[in-house]
């Protein structure tokens, strides 16, 4: 089942400057930053509390259509991910992913609302960078 939110995703046009909102004036400190696999900036991860995050994701790589949407998604914690989708697939979701691990180590599955919002589901592995940061 559910347990927390994760984390929210922001596209921003200058990271160097969220980061500085972020962290030097709302006070957040910075968790750790995945890149891609040419080495480029991907995401920034801001510790926003025990076990939550917000995700910052520099403009570059992005459509123009969806660079300029600063929601990206909403991401839900669960306990246990089988068991978790088996039984939203039975109460009708659709999902737009298998369940498969992502570049954090991390078990995930996305789906969307009506609207269309991604909906990411994370099942924390022990070992991750979010689980690491966590106990910071």
């Amino acid at each position: 089942m559910i347990t927390q939110v994760g984390h929210t995703a922001y596209v921003v046009q200058d990271i160097e400057a969220a980061r500085q909102y972020y962290c030097e004036r709302l006070g957040l400190e910075e968790a750790f930053q995945l890149h891609k696999d040419d080495g480029t900036l991907w995401i920034v991860y801001l510790k926003a509390g025990k076990g939550t995050f917000i995700e910052l994701f520099p403009t570059s790589g992005f459509e123009p259509s969806d660079a300029n949407v600063s929601y990206r998604h909403l991401c839900l914690l669960v306990d246990d991910m089988e068991a978790t989708v088996a039984e939203m697939k039975a109460r009708g979701v659709k999902f737009t992913s298998e369940i498969n691990q992502g570049k954090d180590g991390n078990t995930q599955a996305w789906t969307r609302d009506p609207d269309g919002n991604q909906i990411e589901l994370m099942q924390i592995a022990p070992d991750s960078l979010q689980a690491q940061a966590s106990c910071s």
